[in-house]
């Protein structure tokens, strides 16, 4: 009792530096955006708060040049205007704090011992890029929070949480859809078992190849194999998950119409950057950027990002936090426009 009263003072001791550490850089990157010539202020930041601004004057936020992102966004973003400019900033610290104390939570919940886990989550607190990212005023912080909490409840059997959580992230930055394929694995008949003890499939995939279990025809039909795929979690975590996404883009386009398909969801699709030099696809785009791209070369890109997060998929997705970092760094690896933001 008193170990455990311990690691809880020194968690919340951590999350107090943080805390400080965070609102330390918030006000210092105030200072020198009004006295630097190079600005601590992230520009994606200024984005965030001129659609708050039209959102707070009943206009759309998406007549804000490159803004991007989910209604959502704004909306959480509009006490820039009415209470002080830093909000943003503020919240979006405040969601990397509570990142770390959700990766404490998970790893206990995987039995990992608890001096450890502390160090884990400190090693996210006091990470410089991970801080200075939510500081600067990304919203990042706000999509690892969801998905870590989508991890979360997982864990803890709450599939139907999950997955309005996961609809929720889906529709507020679109590139967590890489994970559903993942997620609906880890919901087979011998769940929650195999998620909390974090198998791998490429194990259970080569036991039974080696004991001779794998047959051109199952003895149980067709339709039983169905019926195994379909289960009840998957269905339930599809259903859910599909209705609220859809239900919250319904929304976003009955007030925005088609400004808000084209600019938060269709053209991440299409997107060709010349300036992301950190691209492997930047060269190429660099040479061709005058010239119009066709549809098709567009969608090709995302031809081997597929085929690595299927592989990934395949073989490590009963280990579904190791599977979803790989995802994540392959997903970096492999985009047009590389975010260095999602790795930490």
């Amino acid at each position: 009792m008193v170990k455990g009263e311990l690691s809880f003072s020194y968690r919340l001791l951590l999350l107090c530096i943080s805390a400080f550490l965070r609102t330390f850089f918030i006000l210092f990157g105030e200072m020198q955006d009004a006295h630097m010539e190079v600005r601590y202020t992230d520009i994606d930041y200024s984005v965030y708060s001129d659609a708050a601004a039209l959102m707070w004057k009943g206009r759309s936020p998406f007549e804000r040049d490159t803004y991007r992102y989910s209604p959502i966004l704004a909306l959480l973003l509009v006490p820039n205007v009415i209470l002080h400019r830093c909000w943003g900033k503020f919240l979006f610290s405040a969601a990397d704090l509570l990142v770390g104390h959700i990766i404490h939570r998970i790893l206990r919940l995987r039995g990992i011992q608890e001096d450890k886990c502390v160090a884990y989550m400190a090693i996210w607190l006091f990470n410089p890029f991970t801080f200075t990212i939510a500081t600067r005023g990304n919203c990042e912080a706000i999509a690892c929070c969801m998905i870590l909490w989508v991890l979360h409840c997982l864990l803890t059997r709450r599939v139907v949480e999950a997955a309005i959580w996961y609809g929720v992230v889906v529709h507020f930055r679109i590139y967590p859809i890489i994970y559903a394929m993942a997620i609906l694995v880890v919901l087979d008949n011998e769940y929650p078992k195999t998620i909390v003890v974090g198998q791998r499939l490429s194990k259970k995939l080569l036991e039974p190849h080696k004991q001779g279990q794998f047959h051109t025809k199952d003895r149980d039909g067709c339709w039983s194999t169905i019926v195994r795929l379909l289960n009840r979690n998957r269905i339930l975590f599809g259903i859910v998950s599909a209705m609220v996404f859809f239900i919250l883009s319904g929304l976003s386009y009955a007030c925005y119409g088609s400004k808000f398909l084209h600019e938060s969801l269709l053209y991440h699709l299409t997107r060709t950057d010349p300036r992301h030099n950190f691209s492997i696809y930047f060269y190429y785009i660099y040479l061709h950027h005058d010239y119009a791209f066709t549809l098709l070369e567009r969608l090709l890109s995302f031809l081997p990002q597929f085929l690595v997060q299927f592989m990934f998929t395949l073989f490590f997705a009963k280990d579904l936090q190791f599977c979803m970092f790989a995802q994540t760094v392959a997903f970096v690896a492999f985009n047009k426009v590389l975010f260095l933001t999602f790795i930490p």
